[in-house]
């Protein structure tokens, strides 16, 4: 039973060791927890054992830059890397042909605007405004007209009824 155990905490302390080693070469942030979850042990586990509480705490003061890195890439994160630059480029192509198609409008409204041909944008707005006050205006006056009208006769039939009460009396 004891060589059993011994043998287990040999496993689980070639784990912690492989864990350390794996996270520093991959650049990671080290801590107790992150080496615990990497080995697949607790956490206690490390801190029972010094040694291994102290290779973790060494590894975490080596600053990330001076940390080996191992340049290893794989096929996959690859092809990830094409699909996303690919990806990138059709946003940018996308992009580009909007602006190539707003270019040639504003050019010529610019030019259009410069050669006098048309009104400036100011006064453009003016009209356009004083051509919706006329028509307003124009309604304005038609239902005046209409309300006088009806004035008109309202006071027309007042006088009617006035002469004939009093032709009664």
């Amino acid at each position: 039973m004891a060589r059993a155990r011994r043998r287990d905490t040999a496993r689980r302390r070639l784990q912690v060791h492989n864990a350390i080693a794996e996270q520093v070469s991959a650049g990671a942030d080290i801590t107790v927890s992150s080496i615990a979850r990497a080995a697949r042990v607790h956490r206690s586990f490390i801190h029972r054992h010094p040694d291994l509480h102290a290779a973790v705490l060494a590894a975490a003061a080596v600053p990330a830059e001076l940390q080996p890195t191992t340049a290893q890439t794989s096929v996959a994160s690859l092809r990830a890397d094409l699909l996303n630059i690919r990806a990138h480029n059709t946003r940018l192509q996308q992009h580009v042909r909007a602006l190539e198609h707003r270019l040639p409008e504003s050019l010529g409204q610019a030019v259009y605007r410069d050669s006098g041909l048309g009104a400036p944008d100011d006064i453009r707005g003016l009209q356009e405004t004083l051509t919706d006050r006329e028509q307003q205006l124009l309604e304005l006056r038609r239902k005046l007209e209409e309300r006088e009208d009806e004035l008109a006769a309202a006071r027309a039939a007042n006088r009617e009824l006035m002469t004939q009460l009093n032709t009664r009396c």
